[in-house]
């Protein structure tokens, strides 16, 4: 059975980009008669925003979007977090470099210019220095486990070198926090999730959750990337670009740019109605069904 779902982080209200990831990953949802889930990735307390979250869940509805099962909360699952990590074993070690000491390694850089973390503590600790953060292990150069391919339903063949493109990567973070993509991949796995369907900003964390769920012996899902939005300045549409919340009273133009942005070209014209948003799905689906080939 499909299952999908959607996963914003609630740092603030929903904007056109993130509606855009939302609906997406709601047609296809539908179009595969399958459920819908709603999780909130609040695992990052230090950058939550009281409030945001019920908001998030608030908008959502008022675009006709309603999960099919409970709202999973990652700030209640650390002790699954916990779990997984132990799990991995020999595959993590401590790390004790801090932000400045990796960037004034300048070894290498990651495509999306993020220094590459060049193994430092990959041997053990030095006997001056203390734990900070936990990383994850990838595999040397020349290993072709290092190497992840995949299929995404909308940019294609995605192939990426771990050990070349993105080094040992952090687990827990300095800070005490587990990091996303631990978090991000077991509540997949334990939400039966089938599909993700989500804005491409994060196609590069892609390999990274694939990886993981290998070392775990997670399912690997489907994946799809959306083009994500961007403002005038080509920037991506954020919270940090300045972008505005959705504005509730008026859904059909919201929804009708998000679909125009997903190339669906609906041809159906629609106003803001009391059965504006039932019409919207009811052409919305069979078109995405249609651009997809779901069967």
């Amino acid at each position: 059975m499909y299952i999908g779902r959607f996963a914003p982080s609630p740092t603030g209200p929903l904007h056109a980009g993130s509606l855009v990831a939302a609906v997406a990953s709601y047609l296809d949802a539908r179009a595969h008669h399958g459920r819908w889930l709603i999780r909130i990735e609040d695992i990052d307390e230090a950058r939550t925003v009281v409030g945001a979250a019920e908001h998030i869940i608030q908008t959502l509805a008022a675009f006709g979007m309603e999960s099919d099962g409970d709202i999973l909360w990652q700030s209640h699952r650390k002790d699954r977090y916990s779990t997984a990590f132990n799990q991995l074993g020999n595959a993590v070690y401590a790390c004790a470099c801090s932000r400045k000491e990796i960037a004034d390694s300048r070894v290498t850089f990651a495509a999306d210019g993020a220094v590459i973390y060049p193994g430092t503590c990959r041997n053990g600790l030095a006997p001056d220095k203390a734990a900070r953060a936990w990383r994850v292990r990838v595999p040397d150069a020349t290993d072709p486990h290092t190497r992840i391919q995949f299929e995404d339903r909308w940019q294609g063949l995605i192939e990426e070198n771990l050990a070349d493109n993105v080094g040992d990567f952090v687990l827990k973070r300095a800070d005490g926090f587990w990091a996303y993509q631990l978090a991000v991949v077991v509540d997949d796995a334990e939400q039966g999730v089938t599909d993700i369907v989500r804005g491409a900003d994060l196609l590069e964390s892609t390999a990274r959750q694939i990886y993981l769920q290998q070392l775990l012996g997670f399912r690997v899902p489907r994946y799809l990337h959306v083009p994500a939005v961007v403002n005038d300045r080509g920037e991506k549409l954020s919270k940090q670009t300045g972008a505005q919340p959705l504005d509730t009273t008026h859904p059909i133009k919201a929804l009708m740019e998000a679909a125009d942005h997903l190339d669906l070209r609906l041809n159906a014209v629609l106003h803001d109605t009391p059965n504006a948003i039932d019409d919207f799905w009811a052409v919305a689906i069979p078109a995405w069904g249609q651009r997809f080939a779901v069967g």
